[in-house]
C-alpha cells in the first residue's frame, strides 16, 4: 500500500507525526509518500498529484478561525471532493479548526484525528471490513464518540 499525506506550513501542530505513529502502530506494509504546502488550499493540488502514485492520500490542515480562513476551507475541501472524483481514489479531509478549543484541545484533538484518520485510510485500502463493523456508531475522530441512536 502507498499512502501520500499532504500537509501544510500554516498548521500549529505537526499532525504529519501522528500519522506516522498510526501507520507504525497499524503493523501494516505502508509506503510513504509526504508533499508539504504553504496552506490549505495548496491541499487538493497535493493530493492530486499524490494520487499519481499512491493508494489513499490523507490531507492534513489546520484553517485558522476567522470568517475568511472558513471560506478557504470550504473551498480546500470542495477542491479534496473534486480531486477524489477525477482521480478514483479517497482522501482522507483531516482539517481542524483553530476555534475547535483552546490551545491545548486544538492540539489534542489534531493528534487524535490525524491519528484515527490514518488508521481509516489504511482500513479502507487494507481492511474496509473493520470500517463496516463500525457504521452507524456514531464515531469521531478527535471528540468523544456520539454513540448510536436506538
Amino acid at each position: 500500500m502507498k499512502l501520500g499525506i499532504a500537509d501544510t506550513m500554516f498548521a500549529r501542530v505537526d499532525m504529519h507525526k501522528y500519522v506516522l505513529k498510526a501507520i507504525e502502530d497499524s503493523g501494516h506494509a505502508v509506503n510513504i509518500k509526504r508533499y508539504t504546502v504553504p496552506g490549505i488550499k495548496d491541499l487538493p493540488l497535493a493530493c492530486s498529484k499524490l494520487l499519481k502514485e499512491c493508494d489513499i492520500a490523507i490531507a492534513l490542515g489546520m484553517p485558522g478561525p476567522e470568517k475568511i480562513d472558513k471560506q478557504c476551507a470550504h473551498e480546500a475541501s470542495l477542491g479534496l471532493i473534486w480531486a477524489q472524483l477525477q482521480t478514483e481514489k479517497h482522501i482522507m479531509e483531516v482539517f481542524v479548526h483553530l476555534d475547535e478549543g483552546d490551545e491545548k484541545t486544538v492540539s489534542k484533538v489534531a493528534k487524535e484525528r490525524s491519528y484515527k484518520h490514518a488508521l481509516n485510510a489504511i482500513d479502507l485500502i487494507k481492511a474496509p471490513e473493520n470500517l463496516k463493523r463500525s457504521a452507524g456508531q456514531g464515531i469521531r475522530q478527535g471528540f468523544e464518540n456520539e454513540g448510536p441512536i436506538e
